[in-house]
């Protein structure tokens, strides 16, 4: 059935709870599962129009880097303690939707998970997220939206 479960993280309740899900998956398959939390790549020109920064503050990219692979160790450690096995993080940069359907082609995943809505979700009455919506669209293998 399923080998390989892509889950993409970003820190919101509705991504932990898509991980949940690909763990009871898990435990039905003994697939393997695959956490990614992608960040919006800033250019070296986004970065320079920061006039003013302090001496030693990080480009956003390294900031938004370490912060996204915060996201992923702790699903990770929060997979573990539910028993989950065969789990594996990922961080990329780049438009979140875009790099999901991507990744899940370059390393031939089974399924998706993503939760309907992310962190930047906070509109009453939209029921699927632009991310979400975006990867279902767009994705050459089943997208389990949760």
């Amino acid at each position: 059935m399923f080998k390989k479960i892509l889950v993409a993280v970003d820190g919101s309740k509705s991504s932990f709870n898509a991980m949940d899900k690909a763990i009871d998956l898990q435990k039905l398959t003994d697939a393997e599962i695959y956490l990614i939390c992608v960040y919006k790549h800033h250019s070296l020109f986004e970065a320079s129009l920061s006039i003013g920064r302090p001496e030693g503050m990080d480009i956003p990219d390294k900031a938004l880097s370490d912060y996204a692979k915060d996201i992923v160790n702790h699903a990770k450690e929060m997979a573990t303690e539910k028993n989950a096995v065969k789990v594996r993080g990922f961080v990329k940069a780049g438009r979140p939707s875009s790099v999901i359907v991507k990744f899940a082609e370059e390393k031939d995943i089974d399924l998706i998970v993503v939760g309907t809505q992310g962190t930047h979700s906070g509109k009453d009455g939209i029921l699927l997220g632009s991310v979400s919506h975006r990867v279902a669209s767009k994705a050459k293998c089943p997208v389990l939206v949760v």
